[in-house]
């Protein structure tokens, strides 16, 4: 995709510097850009690279001025980061749209109904009865059970496993390797030590606008559903249990997981590696440190968690702070005691 400085200009409703005619075709870091490219300062540390870039555009704050001059003409936004996720986006669906039809060999039940505009990848499989909305993409290898409902504009990268009956909503993004539907880990302890399963009979149900991270797994729920709210982003490796209920714009970072009927409120942050135990419930704007382990409920919205078993963040950095300072903690009471022990008329007395 070729556009002219003005055009990106007029996208991103920004004001150029310099000679808005050149042409731009791809998108590069501004240590790194050549001829032809656009690129983005955002972090003032990287302002001298400005000077020194070869890039023949640079999307900059709307209030920024150059130290002296320099060779790229300046597109000034209010935000260059997000004017760079816009031209992302833009690029993305210019890219997915362009994937239409259906490539061969591919299977599609003869009682299953897609959209148009849509592509089906080689190999994938879509089962009876399912859905399929406007727009979709299906890449090679996807697997889409029976009875699916799948939203417009979704798209399923190669190798997305999705089981019967599961409920996907417009807009969705599950990347590859996921599995969605899985049964979830229900077992029963029997009198002579083993175990027997406990059939998982619910599904799950993904609403609008959420995205799902490579080899992500969400399991079924046991009955009823397992269920992901609206604008949810969900990295890579990361486990949801059954009958889990996830609020709208919760973000959640890679090899974190969540135990069965866990509910996690709205636009929570949980960071990488966390565990969350099973049958509790998380408040709204609850935020939790990498490697956390939550082992009770949260109650209060906005509060901030960090450590394992975790307590309020800030407490846990006093905490943290004191621990590093035990050795000198213990040798400074161990001659306070020497030191009592010592004065008049304590001597063979119990200290």
């Amino acid at each position: 995709m070729e556009l002219t400085v003005e055009q990106i200009a007029g996208l991103l409703q920004g004001k150029v510097r310099g000679d808005s005619s050149r042409k731009v075709s791809k998108l590069a870091k501004i240590e790194e850009a050549t001829a032809g490219s656009l690129s983005f300062l955002s972090n003032l540390k990287y302002e001298p690279y400005l000077y020194t870039t070869g890039a023949s555009a640079v999307l900059v704050g709307e209030n920024f001025e150059p130290k002296k001059p320099c060779n790229p003409a300046l597109i000034h936004v209010k935000d260059p980061y997000s004017a760079l996720t816009v031209l992302l986006e833009a690029y993305n669906k210019q890219r997915l749209e362009s994937k239409t039809g259906v490539e061969q060999p591919s299977f599609m039940a003869s009682s299953a109904v897609m959209g148009e505009n849509g592509f089906r990848g080689a190999f994938s499989y879509v089962g009876e009865g399912s859905v399929i909305g406007t727009g979709v993409k299906i890449f090679p290898q996807v697997y889409i059970g029976a009875n699916v409902r799948v939203g417009n504009g979704t798209v399923l990268y190669p190798g997305a496993r999705i089981y019967d009956n599961t409920v996907i909503g417009a807009r969705c993004v599950i990347h590859a390797g996921v599995v969605i539907g899985s049964d979830g880990f229900g077992f029963a302890p029997q009198a002579d030590g083993t175990y027997k399963t406990v059939p998982q009979v619910g599904n799950v149900v993904l609403e609008d606008e959420v995205s799902i991270g490579a080899n992500t797994v969400i399991d079924c729920a046991t009955m009823g559903s397992t269920i992901i709210r609206k604008g949810v982003k969900l990295d890579n490796l990361i486990q949801i249990a059954h009958n889990v209920e996830i609020g709208k714009n919760t973000v959640m970072a890679a090899q974190s997981g969540i135990s069965g009927s866990t509910k996690v409120g709205e636009n929570c942050v949980i960071a990488g590696q966390v565990g969350i135990i099973g049958h509790l419930t998380l408040a709204n704007r609850t935020s939790i440190g990498a490697q956390s382990g939550i082992s009770k409920s949260v109650t209060k919205e906005g509060t901030a968690l960090f450590g394992s078993p975790a307590f309020n963040y800030k407490d846990n950095l006093r905490s943290l702070s004191v621990f590093r300072h035990l050795p000198d903690l213990q040798k400074r009471v161990e001659d306070l005691e020497r030191k009592i022990l010592n004065l008049p008329g304590t001597k063979g007395q119990d200290a």
